[in-house]
């Protein structure tokens, strides 16, 4: 079991910049490929980005392309989404999941979830 925890949501006004992290206890998450998700009021969770089990490897929406990188320490055992250029459309509910196999955009494939942390921009 791995138990994933976000952190690094807020209030940032358009443009701004924002780090979330995502933090892994119970096991080690060097071994599964990661991924960000969101889901805005009113709508579908929808994925963001994702990176393989090393690092080598990633993933993005085309929405969030050129604004948004995932990265990971497998050291610390988490993984992180550097958030420029925010726009009041990035407002969502920001959760990491995680997986054993490659990486992966559909939620149905990820086996692990946090709670999710709150992103707020405004206009």
């Amino acid at each position: 079991q791995v138990q994933l925890v976000e952190s690094g949501g807020g209030l940032v006004q358009a443009g701004g910049s924002l780090r979330l992290a995502c933090a892994a206890s119970g096991r080690t998450l060097s071994t599964y490929a990661t991924g960000w998700f969101r889901q805005a009021p009113g709508k579908e969770r929808e994925f963001v980005a994702t990176i393989s089990w090393g690092g080598g490897t990633s993933y993005y929406a085309d929405s969030v392309k050129g604004r948004f990188t995932i990265s990971r320490d497998n050291d610390k055992n988490t993984v992180y989404l550097q958030k420029n250029s925010l726009k009041p459309d990035d407002t969502a509910v920001y959760s990491c999941a995680a997986q054993s196999g490659s990486t992966r955009t559909r939620i149905a494939e990820y086996d692990y979830w946090g709670q999710g942390t709150q992103v707020t921009v405004s206009s």
